[in-house]
């Protein structure tokens, strides 16, 4: 039985859900649910799934679902749940667990209770359900076959755990696939990202210093799509082999501490703490926009900001006004949060139709050889990789070129 806020809103998720899953937005997910439908490679199994709970993870669920599994939702962000969805996937027979806005703790019991049936298989994003299985809820892994991990910070944890000894059963890396951080990565993150901050504060972009935290593939494609709307793009980085690639491709490569004086703008998505802090806070110009893009609100350390502050104001909806004691004014976004699922729609369905592509064949790949692989963080096979690409490309309608016999014996000979 479903755990949710409004049962009323189910017409509204139902017509989001079915946009989305038009052939010709997520052709590649649609063919595999037909697929699924004939061979059922789920029959028989439970997934567990905490995802960023919107119409195109509805859509995954569906799919999955009709491969023969059992399936149970939860989100994976307190903000970037839709009721409308929770709704529309309890009326159509789903086991959902969550809301909108939850607190802390309704969050963590949302996710128990999605893990209660005992799944064989999780499809997690940034690792809460894998850290709950092998924390209070480890009597709920019992049945546990592995699972499929989406994002980079849940990845980051995931290795961390199996460096230390501490992963208890196999995890699929879905989010180091080229079919998901090639184009979900940069090209998703770069558009959503843009279009929150835009449809949200309404202002300009062309002519703004833009200050882009971090250089991995979410943060260049974030630095790449202000470019093109003409702003002016500083980047900071930790990594100097990143800091090459970003002057190189074009960029104004500073530390934070000097971009902090000059940006209008400032983007972190690095997947780590402190990104922007109290001393960076101290210099910049009134009205800037503070947004994070990373998967956990840490990024942007409100403690210290809201400690400065005389007041906070919400000014709009998702633009919270820190009033500072010498009268500047600092704007947080998406509360810190994931600002493209928070404050707009997430990545397009396009993008995310490789991605969850991905997650449903990795998560057959459990299903078929799971119980043989010991504990740890897997590649996705490059099978399933190329796959998925193949049919992208076939459902673009784009050509691709094929070596001739001669020419694959020749790339695998020494060129004699």
């Amino acid at each position: 039985m479903s755990v949710i806020r409004d049962k009323s809103l189910a017409e509204s998720g139902l017509k989001k859900i079915n946009w989305v899953r038009e052939q010709e937005f997520m052709p590649v997910l649609s063919q595999l649910e037909k697929e699924f439908e004939r061979d059922k490679p789920f029959k028989g199994l439970k997934i567990a799934i905490s995802i960023h709970l919107e119409a195109k993870t509805a859509y995954l669920s569906l799919v999955l679902r009709s491969g023969g599994a059992d399936v149970a939702v939860t989100g994976s962000n307190v903000l970037s749940t839709k009721d409308e969805i929770c709704a529309a996937l309890d009326s159509l027979g789903m086991n959902v667990y969550a809301w909108h806005n939850a607190s802390e703790s309704e969050y963590v019991e949302h996710l128990k209770m999605t893990l209660a049936f005992k799944p064989h298989i999780i499809i997690d994003d940034g690792g809460d359900l894998t850290n709950l299985l092998h924390g209070e809820c480890r009597d709920l892994a019992e049945d546990l076959i592995g699972g499929c991990e989406e994002t980079t910070t849940g990845i980051t944890r995931l290795r961390a755990r199996e460096r230390e000894g501490r992963l208890y059963f196999p995890m699929m890396a879905v989010n180091d696939a080229n079919c998901k951080h090639l184009f979900d990565n940069i090209h998703g993150t770069g558009q959503s990202v843009w279009d929150a901050i835009m449809y949200t504060t309404n202002i300009m972009v062309t002519g703004k210093v833009v200050v882009v935290a971090g250089y991995g593939f979410c943060s260049s494609g974030i630095a790449k799509r202000a470019k093109g709307l003409g702003a002016r793009v500083v980047v900071t980085e930790v990594n100097p082999f990143r800091c090459l690639e970003a002057a190189m491709e074009g960029y104004e490569v500073l530390k934070m501490d000097e971009a902090a004086k000059i940006g209008d703008i400032f983007i972190s998505a690095t997947g780590c703490k402190d990104v922007i802090t109290e001393r960076h806070f101290n210099v910049m110009k009134n009205n800037v926009l503070l947004a994070n893009a990373g998967h956990f609100d840490v990024e942007v350390n409100k403690e210290q900001l809201r400690a400065m502050s005389a007041r906070v104001e919400n000014r709009k909806p998702f633009i919270d006004g820190y009033y500072l004691n010498d009268g500047r004014v600092i704007n947080v976004l998406a509360d810190g949060r994931l600002v493209n699922i928070v404050a707009g729609n997430g990545h397009p369905a396009d993008i995310m139709d490789l991605s969850f592509a991905i997650q449903a064949l990795s998560a057959m790949y459990v299903a078929e050889h799971g119980r043989s692989l010991k504990p740890g963080v897997y590649d996705i096979p490059a099978g399933i990789d190329y796959r998925v690409a193949i049919m992208k490309l076939t459902a673009m309608g784009l050509g691709l070129d094929t070596l001739t016999p001669e020419q694959a014996a020749y790339l695998e000979s020494s060129g004699e």
